[in-house]
């Protein structure tokens, strides 16, 4: 199945995975709404909603570039309002958005907490919330939340608790929406990547370097195959991105390597 015609909406997709999984719809010939903070140039951090949709224009989808905080209410509201305005609609939601600190209870200041929180499980619910009438009434409603497998194993929580509870916040919205919305034909499941991914946020990983990750390209590619699948009946799944790949057929992973050959790193909560 293709992405041609389908409207997508996509959080933190003004640079890395959001990024890659906007391109790879563009592809298709989607319409994609860059809903990001990242309306300036940052020199620290490269990629802004304006940069993304003329890349996304160029690989022959149509862009609406939307400067967005998920944590306000209101914007959030004006965005998805402003993407069926431009496109008619809203077929899938892509909750991309979030925020990262890994540091001990005592090294993590209650402005991070609170921004963790805020980004990562509120701005999923209240996106997808925000979102939902208008999937309702689309043919193959996708909601895909980049969070991983939920887990209580305490190596995930003991070095980095406020994150992780954060992260798994996601994990656990897609559970409780998907048992509220999958039966009623909307797909709501989660991606997470095998390895580190190769964005801005390896900085926050001490002795992570590129040469150990694979490019977001993958995320981009998988998503698109889950995307693309039949929304009725599919719901409440963690799905892993070189599982998905593979069974859509891909045998070499190595493409996707920063460094092909090097030894990866899995990611966190694997």
């Amino acid at each position: 199945m293709s992405l041609s015609g389908k409207t997508l909406f996509i959080t933190g997709a003004s640079r890395g995975i959001g990024r890659a999984i906007a391109l790879r719809a563009a592809r298709d010939g989607a319409n994609v709404a860059i809903v990001a903070k990242s309306g300036v140039p940052n020199p620290k951090l490269p990629g802004t909603i304006h940069s993304v949709a003329a890349e996304v224009e160029a690989a022959g989808g149509r862009a609406l570039p939307i400067q967005c905080d998920i944590r306000e209410e209101d914007q959030v509201r004006a965005a998805v309002a402003a993407t069926v305005d431009a496109f008619g609609g809203v077929d899938i939601l892509v909750n991309n958005a979030s925020a990262i600190w890994l540091r001990g209870a005592l090294e993590t200041p209650m402005k991070r907490y609170d921004l963790m929180q805020e980004v990562n499980a509120r701005g999923t619910f209240l996106c997808t919330q925000a979102c939902l009438p208008h999937l309702r009434e689309a043919a193959n409603p996708h909601v895909l939340t980049l969070s991983p497998p939920p887990s209580l194993d305490p190596k995930w929580w003991g070095p980095h608790v406020a994150y992780t509870y954060a992260k798994m916040g996601m994990s656990l919205l897609t559970i409780g929406l998907a048992a509220e919305f999958g039966p009623q034909g909307i797909a709501i499941n989660a991606l997470w990547p095998r390895t580190v991914i190769a964005t801005d946020a390896i900085r926050m990983i001490p002795g992570v370097e590129a040469e150990a990750c694979r490019r977001p390209e993958i995320m981009g590619d998988a998503a698109h195959a889950v995307l693309s699948r039949p929304a009725a009946g599919f719901f409440g799944q963690f799905l892993i991105d070189d599982e998905v790949l593979g069974e859509a057929g891909v045998t070499d992973f190595d493409a996707y390597a920063v460094a092909p050959g090097r030894p990866l790193l899995p990611d966190l909560f694997l």
